[in-house]
């Protein structure tokens, strides 16, 4: 399980060291894709070939889900960490998340999440302001 948030940076060659805390779990080969409010998620490659089954196996006669499914699928790529823990992160990613040199990687259960370095710190703040009515609604759900 991915639990935390830590500071990172990625290299001039576009690399960036994943926290060594998840390096055993995550394996070898990992997927990195678009994830949601601009961040990119990654997960190992056991997760991800769960989560693209699933994704997979979606109708495609819905045009929301088509949508989806291509921007996981179609934006996702799968890389091997080096022998420092580092990932490439493509161009086309790195665009689509505004990551520049500093980021934040966040555990999330079953993937982590890359963020740029301020974006991060102004979701967490506007997230923070509403965790009150987040646990109400969870709450709600039976979750919280």
């Amino acid at each position: 399980m991915f639990i935390g948030e830590h500071a990172h940076s990625i290299d001039p060659k576009k690399r960036l060291a994943l926290p060594s805390k998840f390096r055993g779990e995550l394996g070898e080969s990992v997927v990195v894709t678009r994830g949601l409010d601009q961040c990119l998620f990654v997960y190992p490659m056991k997760a991800w070939q769960e989560l693209a089954h699933k994704l997979g196996t979606m109708p495609i006669g819905e045009s929301q889900t088509r949508s989806f499914v291509r921007v996981m699928l179609a934006g996702a790529t799968d890389t091997t960490m080096d022998a420092q823990g580092r990932v490439i992160i493509p161009d086309y990613l790195r665009e689509y998340a505004g990551l520049d040199k500093n980021v934040v990687v966040a555990g999330l259960f079953d993937r982590l999440e890359i963020w740029d370095d301020k974006r991060w710190q102004d979701y967490k703040k506007h997230a923070e302001k509403n965790t009150d009515q987040i646990a109400e609604e969870l709450g709600k759900l039976g979750v919280y």
